[in-house]
């Protein structure tokens, strides 16, 4: 004998079924808000517009391999392989297992680490980049990252290109200790070997450049570029407030007040950033001429 009842049924599997017809799934990415004018856009609309919100021309993240895909001719370049490294040399805890959260951060991803190097052509010309991308533990800089960059220099010295970095971080990976601040010190030795090849050594700064990356590699190139509105400096500016008890200027660490003040070159639009990057390789690289 059943002994359930009319309104159970009419709630328990009547209702349910219903709400599953009516309810259309939507995929969650499938429109961006714009953090900038709160204007909503079709995802597919930003990543053909190379992560620029078309309305407000606010410049999004990209993610590594579109940054590179987006550089290199036809998209195509050789992905360079890098060095292993130890991982959890610290045994690190804190909420929860370092290896833990790098597990997640390369499910989210698809890279091993924050730092990925290509190498091709960029409007014809033979180009190293190295790209850190801020959604793998806020490209932080650790051990693995710091090879990637190490490894991406020596690249372009072996083949005789030049090395272009996009940077992107938070600073150095606190769960590596001091194995993370060692990456300072080795990788500027490392923009030192390029230099000593007289190979040029050109740097984008995007949204945010921070921390221990702005100590080192990322302010040591012969040409800074920085994306519209990008972040850059060493210390935040909440911190800076606090510790120097006065209100900041408007636009303060911004690429365009940074570019007034003489710590970047020049800020340039992503859909104009391989033309530029190609034409400043190309003057960079230019034999000179034997006098007569």
């Amino acid at each position: 004998m059943d002994t359930t009842s009319p309104m159970n049924w009419i709630s328990n599997v009547v209702r349910p079924k219903i709400r599953s017809f009516l309810r259309r799934e939507t995929p969650e990415n499938l429109w961006i808000k714009c953090p900038d004018s709160g204007q909503l856009v079709f995802h597919k609309d930003v990543e053909a517009n190379q992560y620029v919100i078309p309305g407000s021309d606010y410049h999004m993240r990209m993610v590594a391999t579109a940054r590179l895909k987006s550089m290199f001719d036809d998209g195509q370049y050789e992905d360079i392989a890098l060095p292993d490294v130890p991982v959890d040399p610290l045994k690190f805890r804190d909420e929860k297992r370092y290896v833990d959260r790098l597990k997640d951060a390369r499910a989210k991803t698809g890279s091993t680490d924050a730092v990925k190097v290509g190498h091709g052509m960029v409007e014809g010309t033979p180009l190293t980049i190295g790209v850190q991308d801020f959604d793998f533990m806020g490209g932080s800089l650790g051990m693995a990252a710091g090879e990637a960059v190490i490894k991406g220099l020596e690249t372009a010295v072996d083949r005789r290109t030049p090395f272009v970095m996009f940077a992107a971080s938070g600073g150095a990976r606190m769960q590596e200790g001091m194995f993370s601040l060692m990456q300072m010190p080795r990788t500027t030795v490392a923009v030192q070997r390029l230099r000593a090849a007289k190979l040029p050594y050109i740097v984008v700064l995007t949204n945010p450049t921070t921390g221990g990356v702005t100590a080192s590699y990322a302010m040591l190139g012969d040409i800074h570029i920085a994306e519209p509105g990008a972040l850059i400096g060493f210390a935040g500016p909440r911190v800076i407030e606090q510790t120097i008890r006065e209100k900041l200027p408007e636009g303060f660490q911004r690429a365009e007040y940074l570019r007034e003040h003489g710590m970047v070159d020049m800020v340039v639009h992503r859909h104009e950033m391989k033309a530029t990057v190609a034409r400043l390789c190309r003057l960079l690289t230019k034999p000179q001429p034997v006098a007569a």
